[in-house]
């Protein structure tokens, strides 16, 4: 299929939703917008152009056509939550220009890496550390972590076609785990979370903040942080468990990147204290795009990176064009009620149904829907509002459906080689067959569902969430 027949056919269906009869309950304007969403969504599945370009042809429509005002049209890029992940974006840029985050990973190696289960659970703290202030989880995965892997598992003549299984295929699906647990965490870990903030916000009107994110997803990542390292380690097991050469190998690069340099040193400083801010914004009152922006302006000041490096993050605008987009289409469908209209009509199939019950089928059906899709963000814009909307007409306190749902986005990339983007990278290394992939994948997910519904809802009612 061409990119024009794929193309029209987003336009033709979005068509279509205009051309039918509106609902009793909706004005005429909700309608329209939601025929531009749809056709929107559909642009993103087929992906003909850029997700930048379907968004901007889609404000365009409504805008000319006077669905929405010029004001609505571009609220979205006033959001804070746009903002935030281009700051964040360009706030990464410094983790990879100064070599900040290869010596985090290194040093980690270098001092607990003395086996093969220790190497999946150092190269994942390390994914962790550095996953607040990366939003970019595939920038992450591929800039930082998945290199050091790769040089682990070359240093124990360990290749795709030779020996895949005497590490390497461990190492690479464990440490693509971490990722995923890793982008749940933080609200700034990966480009979508800001996105589900807002959504969260502007469909029930509940606020989630930097710091009661990440205190909310402590205990169930804490618990699958320490889980699957363990569970591959026996159902996927290396051939070879101790790894005393790889301590060698990470002194052996240290040495390489030498002394810590000033640049570095800025950045660390930095970043404990972003992480501070962050935390306490709810107490501080200082908001989180500020503090991230205040960062960067310093990063700029002090030259650890230049303006220059910032041009250089063609996908922080990339994300900031796009997110502002589905912000402001988003905030257009909620200002004239359309996701109260959805989920009063929809909480009717509900009726008979337990809330609990409703929000893990509703979980259960969101998470294996991924086998369908190939990133979060189409994912996201597809289900998530319909589903959270549900899930809280049905009964479900809101505050518990809206982490129950957030935390599975990342998640779910587990299931598939092309789930998300660190997915196709590990997957892209070569060691792991598909058909191992997706077999832990299945299990994983299920397990993944219990940790953080069933033992987070428990960690949750403990911080009086809901």
């Amino acid at each position: 299929m061409s990119n024009l027949t794929k193309l029209f056919l987003a336009i033709g269906i979005g068509v279509i939703i205009w051309l039918l009869p509106v609902p009793e309950g909706i004005s005429i304007d909700a309608w329209h917008i939601f025929a531009v969403f749809i056709a929107t969504v559909i642009g993103f599945i087929l992906q003909p152009y850029p997700f930048s370009v379907i968004s901007l042809l889609a404000l365009g429509v409504v805008s000319v056509l006077k669905i929405m005002p010029i004001g609505a049209v571009l609220h979205g890029y006033q959001s804070t939550v746009a903002w935030l992940i281009l700051v964040a974006f360009l706030y990464s840029a410094s983790f990879v220009k100064t070599g900040l985050g290869n010596r985090i990973a290194y040093l980690l190696i270098k001092y607990m890496g003395s086996s093969s289960l220790r190497l999946a659970y150092i190269l994942g703290l390390a994914d962790i550390i550095i996953a607040p202030a990366t939003p970019s989880n595939t920038a992450r995965a591929g800039g930082i972590i998945y290199p050091i892997v790769k040089s682990v598992t070359e240093g124990f003549e360990c290749y795709p076609d030779k020996n895949p299984q005497k590490i390497g295929s461990y190492l690479m699906m464990s440490t693509f785990y971490s990722n995923s647990i890793s982008s749940s965490m933080f609200m700034t870990s990966s480009a979508s979370n800001p996105l589900l903030g807002s959504l969260v916000l502007s469909t029930i009107g509940v606020h989630i903040g930097w710091g009661l994110w990440s205190l909310a997803a402590f205990i169930p990542a804490l618990i699958s942080f320490i889980f699957f390292p363990l569970y591959l380690y026996f159902f996927c097991p290396p051939e070879l468990k101790s790894t005393p050469e790889a301590r060698k190998m990470a002194e052996k690069k240290l040495n390489e990147l030498g002394p810590v340099s000033k640049h570095e040193t800025i950045t660390v400083v930095i970043f404990l204290l972003s992480l501070l801010a962050w935390s306490t914004s709810s107490l501080t009152g200082v908001n989180p795009t500020a503090i991230a922006i205040l960062s960067v302006a310093i990063m700029l000041l002090t030259k650890v990176i230049d303006w220059a490096d910032c041009l250089k993050e063609k996908a922080a605008f990339d994300t900031f064009v796009w997110l502002g987009a589905m912000l402001s289409l988003a905030d257009g469908m909620s200002s004239l009620g359309l996701f109260k209209w959805f989920a009063d009509n929809m909480s009717v199939l509900f009726t008979n149904v337990p809330w609990p019950l409703t929000l893990v089928l509703l979980a259960i059906f969101y998470c294996y829907t991924h086998y369908c899709f190939t990133g979060m963000t189409t994912h996201i814009v597809a289900m998530f509002v319909a589903l959270l909307s549900i899930a809280v007409g049905a009964g479900t306190p809101p505050m518990l459906a809206a982490l129950s749902l957030i935390f599975l986005d990342n998640l779910m990339a587990v299931l598939t080689h092309y789930g998300n983007g660190p997915a196709v990278i590990y997957y892209g290394s070569g060691y792991i067959k598909q058909s191992t992939w997706w077999k832990h994948g299945f299990i994983s997910m299920g397990l993944l569902l219990f940790i953080w519904i069933g033992l987070g809802s428990v960690w949750w009612k403990i911080l009086g969430l809901w």
